[in-house]
């Protein structure tokens, strides 16, 4: 346990020294200006972004596996400060690139680092921390599905004992017949070898000649079999095949798992002791120094007003604050993770830990904590009292005492609250005498709250491209791949909501439009942020929500229900599919009925009134993007994220793990990359339900025989339609209508007149020099 312990101590301390030294020169390198040096301004961003997740990935992992309960409360505030700073140098990136992917690869060449290093890591604690309450909620909405019978178990098969006899005879006359073919089988060959034996016999060849042929064949293998075993090792040396224990679990990690559930079960049980421990401390020293604290403050403002000789002024004095701003505390500005960088080097650096080898609790450091809350919360009855008492004082002075101005700024405050929550506030009247679980429950019932299915991200196998910059730089727009997607989902939608100090203090995200080919994955990445984070998904898709709560007042009430619900538990995702119905340019005939457009109007209403401190988030799906009418649309949704096919990588490495994951066992005949590369068009959706289709139960029982081929999987594949190149152009055409792919477009033509200008200047130059020569 203690090597662990300091290697975990080490993780902290080096990730803390980087943020320093990172800090430091973000600090000195403010004096670059965007408009000047775009090139440049963009490598320094990109610098500094790859650095804080790198920072942001060992914090991570400290905070993971310390166990110290009040240590990690420390790293945790730090660790949403990286956070924060990697999303808004994020946001920096997109507004100087107008782009929402960037390509580092450049970069990552110069710090010598892996693309894998560069992937923004999901906390753990998103999850870990909430685990309880999520599977209490997740068996209530299960109950609520099956009462209303939206969800069914699974049926017990049953059998008529006159069918199960029919089964076992069947069965058994099989087994008879199986084994009756074997024994005629056997009594053959015997036959075959007895007449074998007397023709050679006849023959009797000579035993020089026999001695000689068993040689050559026995040579002939043991030289075959040394050539497939030098060729193997050089292919999975190469990386081309897997090596022999690749679909084994190795004991190592099965140890780890077993050390992370330990760690598990005592960062729960000294957080548990912890917990009891600070409010034990604080009755203590409420009753030890309460009465103390309150008289010293008592003391100390009666003393300003013997001092004072203008009661006025006496008013102001900063005893006297606001109830509502005691004990607030400022949140840290712009990210930045100096405010308790200093505090935990002071603390725990030179801090001597020798007495307190199991990482518990330190009684004197709650001490310290909780008696500024008790004076804190003594002061707010201390206020009151001398509020009164200098009333009182004031009134002999001067009995004009006016109140007016304070009950106009409260009429004022409450006709602000009124206007500022005109929408929230129309149906609350008749919600008020609701409880949550009862709104929770009708949503159930209506369909509207379903539940998430249980996709991680990293479920969204794809790899890194490794041409983007290269490209970018000879003018050619790079497309992305699927690692970048994976990203820009990690940062708009797990981040803000799985953190609720990143989401209020981050670059606010309320909606997210998701825009592919079909097959690409859009409902696989609502689920995994769900997942991700213990989302409550809301369905509110045109084909969902038709037939729903009628007429104007009722999709009113129907939203003001999902919006209560998902503001009060939170983290929430309010999905839409194909989207792009909502805001139809024109409804076909035949979905009238449906009256898709319903939200179209109202929506943008409901997401006007969400705040910082509510996560939630609006994420569209869509397959048509162009059939939408784009203004309305891309007004809703503020962050446009365009997912393309799979590239070559990208499928490598999809055909292994979907095989993988559909039970399929890898060997020498089956080449992967020939399906990589003949797959070429065809969506992660095509490439699953090939797979599905050929790997049948029975197909499985028959891999240890028949080992699996590409062709097989390619006869399956070219059944489906795959994505043309005239749909990905016109995706790629809808784009550049967008706001941002206006702004990218006009940025590139900006600066390819500036190089054209830079030419013409050059070779005027040049004239000049030739004429004066």
């Amino acid at each position: 346990i203690s090597p662990s312990r300091e290697e975990e101590e080490k993780v902290w301390a080096d990730a803390q020294e980087a943020l320093d030294v990172l800090l430091q020169r973000e600090r000195e390198n403010k004096s670059l200006k965007p408009e000047q040096d775009h090139v440049t301004t963009f490598k320094t961003l990109a610098t500094y972004y790859i650095k804080y997740v790198q920072i942001f990935r060992d914090l991570e992992t400290a905070y993971d596996q310390i166990v110290h309960p009040q240590k990690r409360p420390v790293i945790r505030q730090v660790l949403e400060g990286v956070m924060g700073r990697i999303l808004e140098l994020k946001n920096d990136m997109v507004t100087l690139e107008n782009s929402e992917y960037h390509y580092f690869d450049d970069i990552l060449q110069d710090l010598q680092l892996l693309p894998e290093q560069a992937e923004i890591p999901i906390p753990r604690y998103f999850i870990k921390e909430k685990l309880k309450v999520l599977q209490e909620r997740e068996k209530f909405l299960a109950q609520i599905l099956l009462n209303a019978g939206l969800q069914t178990q699974k049926p017990v098969k049953s059998m008529a004992f006159e069918e199960a006899i029919k089964t076992i005879q069947v069965a058994e006359r099989a087994r008879q017949g199986r084994l009756r073919a074997t024994f005629m089988k056997q009594l053959y060959l015997e036959e075959k070898r007895e007449r074998q034996a007397k023709l050679q016999g006849k023959m009797s060849p000579n035993p020089d000649d026999a001695a000689t042929c068993i040689q050559k064949i026995w040579r002939g293998y043991i030289q075959r079999k040394k050539t497939e075993k030098i060729r193997e090792e050089e292919m999975i040396f190469l990386g081309m095949c897997p090596p022999p224990h690749f679909q084994t679990t190795s004991t190592s990690l099965l140890h780890a798992r077993e050390v992370n559930t330990l760690q598990d079960e005592v960062q729960e049980r000294h957080e548990e002791e912890y917990q009891k421990a600070l409010v034990y401390v604080k009755d203590s020293l409420k009753e030890l120094e309460g009465l103390d604290i309150k008289e010293t403050l008592q003391d100390q403002i009666r003393q300003h007003f013997i001092e004072s000789n203008n009661l006025i002024k006496a008013a102001c004095y900063p005893f006297f604050l606001p109830p509502e701003a005691v004990g607030e505390t400022n949140g840290f500005c712009n990210f930045s993770p100096l405010f308790s960088f200093f505090s935990i080097t002071a603390i725990w650096k030179n801090r001597d830990e020798r007495w307190n080898f199991p990482q518990e609790h330190d009684p004197e450091l709650i001490k310290e904590e909780k008696r500024e809350e008790v004076e804190e919360e003594i002061r707010v009855q201390v206020d009151k009292l001398m509020r009164q008492e200098l009333k009182n004082l004031r009134l002999v002075v001067d009995k004009e005492e006016s109140n007016e101005q304070k009950k106009g700024k409260k009429s004022e405050k409450l006709g602000a609250a009124s206007r500022e929550n005109k929408v929230k506030l129309k149906f609350e009247l008749s919600l008020v005498h609701r409880t949550i679980d009862s709104l929770y429950k009708e949503l159930a019932e209506q369909g509207l709250l379903i539940k998430a299915k249980t996709v991680n991200l990293s479920d969204y196998v794809g790899e890194y491209s490794f041409l983007g910059t290269a490209l970018r730089q000879a003018g050619i727009e790079p497309v992305p791949s699927l690692s970048d997607v994976r990203q820009l989902i990690a940062l708009y939608g797990i981040l803000p909501l799985g953190s609720q100090v990143v989401h209020k203090k981050a670059p606010l995200v309320k909606a997210m439009l998701l825009a592919g080919p079909t097959g690409v994955g859009k409902k696989m990445l609502v689920h995994a942020i769900c997942t991700e984070t213990g989302a409550n998904l809301f369905n509110l898709s045109a084909s969902n929500i038709a037939g729903k709560y009628l007429g104007k007042n009722g999709l009113q009430m129907m939203l003001h229900m999902v919006f209560k619900v998902a503001k009060q538990l939170q983290p929430s995702v309010l999905w839409i599919g194909d989207t792009e119905k909502t805001f139809y340019k024109k409804v076909p005939k035949a979905e009238e009925e449906m009256d898709p457009k319903r939200l179209k109007e109202i929506l943008p209403k409901y997401l006007e009134v969400l705040k910082a401190e509510d996560r939630v988030l609006l994420v569209g799906t869509t397959r048509r993007p162009f059939d939408a009418d784009l203004r309305p649309f891309c007004k809703v949704y503020q962050k446009i994220i365009l997912i393309p096919r799979p590239d070559y990588a990208s499928r490598f490495v999809l055909w292994k793990h979907i095989i993988l994951q559909n039970g399929g066992i890898f060997t020498k005949t089956l080449n992967i990359s020939c399906l990589a590369k003949l797959s070429d068009g065809f969506t992660q959706g095509h490439i699953l339900q090939a797979v599905q289709t050929v790997l049948s139960k029975r197909r499985i029982l028959q891999m240890t025989k028949k080992p699996l081929t590409a062709v097989e999987f390619m006869t399956a594949l070219a059944r489906q339609d795959p994505v043309y190149k005239e749909e990905e152009e016109t995706f790629k055409a809808w784009y550049t209508e967008t706001p941002l792919g206006k702004a990218r477009i006009k940025a590139l033509a900006g600066s390819e007149e500036a190089g054209k200008g830079k030419a013409k200047g050059k070779k005027k130059e040049g004239s000049k020099d030739k004429k004066k020569k």
